[in-house]
């Protein structure tokens, strides 16, 4: 996984509502992602490259069309690596704070 692409892909609030749509129904055309978005074609069309690039997305044919699918899984990759290692201390003194209060009573 390359960290910095999935960054940048993430960094664009356009991307994130396309991963958004893309999470509520995976497997859309790109019509069905344009609709309703203040973009052009052509714009959604270029972030779904990078999201591509990312792997964040992946398409499919079917025929004429093209389906792109949501790829949780570098997300979760960076979610392991860069945010649960901060979860751990916090998640360890909730439990002894818990302890703690148990013992009390």
């Amino acid at each position: 996984m390359d960290a910095d692409l999935v960054f940048k892909a993430l960094a664009d609030r356009s991307r994130r509502e396309l991963l958004d749509r893309l999470h509520a129904r995976s497997g859309q055309t790109l019509s069905e992602l344009c609709a309703r978005l203040e973009i052009t074609r052509q714009a959604v069309t270029k972030h779904l490259e990078i999201l591509e690039q990312a792997n964040l997305v992946v398409s499919v044919r079917r025929g004429r069309e093209k389906l792109h699918y949501l790829n949780p899984v570098p997300i979760g990759d960076i979610a392991e690596r860069w945010m649960s290692k901060y979860d751990r201390n916090r998640v360890a003194a909730l439990a002894a704070l818990k302890k703690g209060l148990e013992n009390e009573h």
